[in-house]
């Protein structure tokens, strides 16, 4: 489903990759951009102000977005390269592992709730990557896993909200 969605925005995503690949930032550049930005948002969750989750998510699209654009201008202009894949990986846990510590401080979240969604975040990327190593190809894409991940933390802490409530 997602890789017809992707098929279909391929054009677009081209265009969008030509047009910042022409400003000679390079794709790490851009993963570096896409970083700063997934900072920020941390940072406005932290702050715990009026509008925050408003804000921080608004800055989190804007980081999406240029986690996207150093791609597309990695395949634009030719410049892929095993670096620049790892560090697009890796500068992609870390602003997950920022964003959900802002969130924890922001106080916007439960900190078992925290705990769990950062070790499974970690967890899906590690035994994708394991089993990619392996030889072993064909995971649900990672959009679906998140869904579900979200899914079972939620289904955990209804759980859990239930309980302590019909306990007293």
């Amino acid at each position: 489903m997602l890789n017809n969605l992707r098929d279909s925005l391929q054009p677009h995503l081209e265009k969008i990759g030509s047009s910042f690949a022409s400003t000679g930032i390079s794709p790490n550049g851009w993963s570096c951009i896409s970083l700063a930005f997934a900072f920020a948002s941390a940072f406005i969750y932290g702050m715990n102000m009026e509008f925050a989750l408003i804000i921080g998510g608004v800055v989190l699209l804007i980081a999406g977005f240029f986690d996207i654009v150093d791609g597309q201008v990695a395949r634009v202009s030719q410049k892929i390269t095993k670096t620049g894949g790892f560090l697009d990986s890796v500068f992609d846990k870390i602003a997950e592992v920022a964003i959900f510590l802002g969130i924890l401080v922001g106080g916007f979240a439960e900190p078992y709730l925290v705990f769990l969604a950062i070790t499974f975040s970690l967890l899906v990327s590690y035994t994708r990557s394991k089993a990619e190593s392996l030889g072993i190809i064909g995971f649900m894409e990672y959009a679906v896993i998140i869904v579900i991940i979200i899914a079972c933390i939620t289904f955990i802490q209804r759980i859990i909200v239930t309980v302590k409530a019909l306990n007293q």
